[in-house]
């Protein structure tokens, strides 16, 4: 679009009716550039939404805010002829006859996206930050006895008359890890009171697909440790890993098959394609410092985000609710899915073996370009950024030199800012469940996402 085309007299004056300004950058975005811009057009208190907008130079909506009853909304690019929009008041508080006219100029002018999010928009957020430390203990207590039946298709499923089978399977599965994506299908069902039992064998079929990818991870990238144990590729071999990989793969869409559901089963699937083509962009992008921002959050959106998305979606569909719902759902996982990813390569250069299942520097020394490198990489000197093209390409990965760079993503603020940017996320999958009523599973859920921010501390 151009953005011109929102700012002449004939829209600007029927905007500024209904509290909606308009703005647009004249030239490359710097630093602060952005809150000091909504500053000068709203004339009030930046929101706490707004102070971190310089760390956020991707392609996306910048966030939602609440301020004293009032909403800013800010959707830029960080190029010339960037869009700012400022609503004023709630967007659902604009009179029916007004917001539709909105919306309507806005979908003739701006493209769909950006006339959806305001037609979303409500004065019901959640912000991040709550006192207590958060768990996935609500959300364990709301679903435990729906789990020990995913739990038992599980282990039905993962048996085979070929012995190394289930104890490779069983190796992993057993092997500690949270159930975080079949948690989320069956909360998801709670949020919608969903009465059925379908959801449990999807819950698996989530289960299946997530444990496939990780054996396959372990073979391509070469890991030691998966879940505080040694790897399964290494007691048993590349070979069985891939296969019993494909196995499990091969059992979820059976579970798919059976629910009977096409448009289940396209989720699903559809969801496996794109995570198998994230891993296969991620193994392009590795070694490669030259990988930017945008390609990165790509390569999350795909290979993790995918999955957190639709094992949250299918719980609409099984409880046949309508498409905004199933889009809601789809939204709330894909930003969790981002968040969490965007904390794992965080704390990658923090962690420890025994509290984070993995050592740390895992992804330094395979040479993964993650969010943390890339804004380490582009603030350094010259000499810095030699240092970190040489350390992806395998050359500098020595304990010292691994201290060396994580004291770089310190000094430049890397990784605070990966963090902030997981928040940004993290508030978006809460913002995502504005239109579900209140209840014990949309507490459970807004929870699972201060968790998954909270690993980092």
């Amino acid at each position: 679009m151009v953005a011109d085309d929102l700012i002449d007299d004939e829209a600007q004056e029927f905007f500024g009716k209904i509290g909606i300004e308009i703005g647009v950058f004249r030239q490359l975005a710097q630093p602060l550039d952005l809150p000091l811009f909504a500053t000068r057009v709203c004339g009030r208190q930046l929101g706490r939404r707004l102070i971190f907008a310089h760390c956020l130079r991707d392609f996306e909506t910048l966030g939602e805010h609440e301020h004293e009853g009032c909403i800013d909304i800010v959707d830029a690019l960080a190029i010339p002829g960037e869009l700012v929009v400022l609503c004023h008041r709630p967007f659902h508080a604009v009179p029916r006859r007004d917001r539709q006219a909105a919306l309507q100029l806005l979908h003739l002018r701006a493209g769909l996206p950006l006339a959806k999010a305001l037609e979303d928009m409500t004065a019901t957020i959640h912000q991040l930050g709550a006192a207590r430390t958060p768990s996935l203990q609500p959300m364990l207590n709301l679903v435990a006895p729906e789990m020990n039946r995913v739990n038992a298709v599980i282990l039905d499923r993962m048996q085979s008359e070929i012995p190394l089978i289930p104890e490779l399977a069983g190796h992993l599965i057993a092997g500690g890890g949270k159930r975080m994506r079949p948690m989320l299908t069956l909360a998801c069902a709670r949020l919608l009171d969903y009465p059925g039992d379908r959801h449990h064998k999807l819950a698996a079929a989530v289960e299946f697909i997530h444990t496939a990818t990780l054996l396959h991870d372990d073979v391509v990238d070469g890991s030691d440790m998966r879940r505080g144990k040694t790897a399964a590729n290494l007691i048993f071999g590349n070979p069985a890993a891939v296969l019993v990989g494909d196995f499990l793969f091969s059992r979820s869409f059976e579970l798919m098959v059976e629910d009977g559901s096409l448009k289940v089963l396209k989720i699903l699937s559809n969801a496996s394609a794109v995570i198998a083509e994230g891993e296969v962009n991620q193994l392009t992008a590795q070694r490669q410092i030259s990988t930017s921002q945008e390609k990165y959050l790509d390569i999350i959106g795909s290979k993790t985000a995918a999955l957190f998305a639709a094992a949250c979606r299918i719980a609409a569909v099984v409880a046949e609710r309508s498409e905004a719902d199933e889009l809601a759902l789809d939204a709330y996982g894909r930003n969790l899915g981002i968040a969490f990813q965007l904390v794992d390569d965080a704390i990658d250069y923090v962690s420890d073996g025994a509290t984070m299942g993995k050592d740390a520097g895992d992804d330094f020394r395979d040479g993964k370009v993650t969010l943390p490198v890339i804004l380490a990489h582009s603030r350094g000197d010259a000499e810095e950024k030699s240092f970190w093209h040489n350390a992806m390409l395998g050359h500098r990965v020595s304990a010292d030199d691994l201290a060396y760079a994580t004291g770089l993503l310190r000094k430049y603020s890397a990784i605070d800012d990966t963090l902030e940017r997981a928040r940004h996320y993290g508030q978006r999958a809460i913002d995502a469940l504005g239109p579900f009523p209140a209840s014990a599973a949309k507490d459970a859920l807004v929870e699972a996402v201060e968790f998954a921010i909270a690993r980092a501390y």
